[in-house]
């Protein structure tokens, strides 16, 4: 589920949508801390850091609006978290086109969706009508998912533009989570949000083979990477918590909700709240690390008896 771009781009041509407007917002390169707010309804609770908007691209066409950010967390100039976040509204346009919209770019799309596919890792969803609930938790080749990906009508211009101009660096491997929802209930808007990170934040070993098929990572592979299978079980927890917190904040009704406990084994106030999550708490440790309060060695311990 990389071609987050795609799955917008690919609903606003299906509209025939190319009007841009400078609508207030975010900008690019504004710092963002502790929320990201994309309005009353829609605020995102940040991991901790301080996150740059890397990209935006907010479009109307009457009735149909949209406003897609995306966000990165660096470290000395090393791209280790990231977000992609989206809101659409479709309220006002035909029912069926709407519909046939949705299936095209989630369940009938050949390249990305909310279906099995060989290098998902999880694919948990609901459907029913045009109502859908949709968390994937994959991997990735970073680099072929942002210069040469599979889609050849998908070109990431803006974004690498970005990364080529503030030399950013980026990890090899990434970790993911897919998460989108739509229903006429909600006021006929379709939000969507992705994670990644590199892995090595969750104290990762390192990766030998970077090809999607032939990743540690992959889940025909794992089971011969103990180590690796960790990690992602580490990840996997993270990706449901944040779910269960987007469907909360979205306010997803109870019976389109997808029932994630047994993989995000936490008490209800801590998936609730997830500011003490596993990220965030690396987070606080590494901040200690970079002020002198730890040493390196006592850093490395503190988190490896955290992810332990």
């Amino acid at each position: 589920m990389r071609n987050f771009s795609l799955i917008i781009l690919v609903f606003l041509i299906f509209f025939s949508i190319c009007n841009n407007t400078n609508a207030k917002g975010y900008r690019v390169n504004d710092m963002v801390e502790k929320q990201f707010v994309m309005n009353k309804k829609f605020q995102l609770n940040l991991p901790k850091g301080r996150w740059v908007v890397a990209h935006r691209d907010i479009s109307d066409y009457y009735n149909l609006f949209s406003k897609v950010y995306s966000l990165v967390r660096l470290e000395n100039n090393f791209a280790v978290e990231w977000i992609q976040i989206a809101e659409m509204k479709t309220i006002g346009l035909p029912e069926h086109i709407v519909n046939r919209a949705l299936l095209t770019v989630l369940f009938a799309n050949k390249y990305d969706g909310c279906y099995e596919r060989p290098e998902y890792f999880v694919v948990k969803v609901y459907k029913k009508g045009s109502t859908h609930n949709c968390l994937v938790v994959d991997h990735s080749d970073v680099h072929k998912d942002l210069y040469t990906p599979d889609d050849p009508d998908v070109t990431n211009a803006r974004l690498k533009k970005w990364i080529r101009d503030n030399n950013i660096q980026l990890p090899s491997v990434g970790l993911s989570s897919f998460h989108s929802y739509f229903s006429r209930l909600a006021g006929d808007k379709w939000y969507l949000l992705q994670y990644g990170i590199d892995p090595k934040i969750l104290n990762a070993p390192k990766n030998k083979f970077i090809n999607e098929e032939t990743s540690e990572y992959h889940k025909n592979n794992i089971s011969n990477y103990p180590e690796h299978q960790k990690i992602m079980q580490k990840w996997l927890s993270i990706s449901a918590k944040r779910h269960i917190e987007f469907e909360n904040i979205i306010k997803v009704k109870e019976r389109h909700k997808l029932d994630l406990i047994s993989l995000a084994p936490s008490s209800p106030s801590s998936i609730k709240n997830l500011s003490s999550d596993i990220l965030d708490q690396i987070n606080k440790l590494n901040d200690l690390y970079k002020s002198g309060v730890l040493t390196k060695d006592e850093f490395e311990k503190a988190k490896k008896k955290l992810l332990n």
